[in-house]
C-alpha cells in the first residue's frame, strides 16, 4: 500500500548580504507520503484540501519551510497519487467514518462525496510496481 500528497511548491533562497545567487526562485514537487487509512494522520486530506485545493495557504507554506528548509512563496496541492490498494483502504475508512455518525466529513453522505469535496478529482491511482 503505497500513498502521498503531491504539492507544487516555489520557493526562494535568502542568502547572505553579500552574496548573490542567480536564479533565486525555484518551483519543485513535493511529496509527503500518505498516512494509513484510519490511522493517526489518515484524514490529512480532510484538515488541509478543499475541493482539490489547499485550504489553509499560510498553513501549508509555514509546513513546506520546516519540511524544507527554506523561505516558501506558495504551494499548491496536485493530487494524491496512490495504488489502487491504498485508494481501496481509503474508501473504507471513510465509510466507516461515515457509518459511525460523528460527522467527520461534516454534512457529507456518502464516500465519493467526501472525496470530491476534499480532493476533487486529484486522486490518481497508479499501477502496482512489477
Amino acid at each position: 500500500m503505497n500513498a502521498a500528497y503531491v504539492f507544487r511548491v516555489r520557493f526562494h533562497l535568502d542568502p547572505a548580504p553579500d552574496v548573490d545567487v542567480s536564479p533565486e526562485r525555484f518551483e519543485t514537487t513535493m511529496e509527503r507520503s500518505a498516512a494509513e487509512p484510519g490511522q493517526s494522520g489518515w484524514l490529512f486530506f480532510r484538515d488541509n484540501l478543499w475541493r482539490g485545493e489547499v485550504n489553509e495557504p499560510s498553513y501549508q507554506r509555514e509546513q513546506a519551510e520546516a519540511a524544507l528548509g527554506v523561505p516558501v512563496d506558495a504551494v499548491e496541492f496536485r493530487e494524491l497519487r496512490t495504488d489502487r490498494e491504498y485508494r481501496d483502504a481509503l474508501e473504507a475508512a471513510i465509510a466507516d467514518e461515515l457509518d459511525s455518525g460523528t460527522a467527520t466529513f461534516g454534512n457529507a453522505e456518502t464516500v465519493e462525496r467526501v472525496v470530491t469535496n476534499y480532493l476533487g478529482s486529484s486522486v490518481h491511482v497508479r499501477p502496482e510496481d512489477t
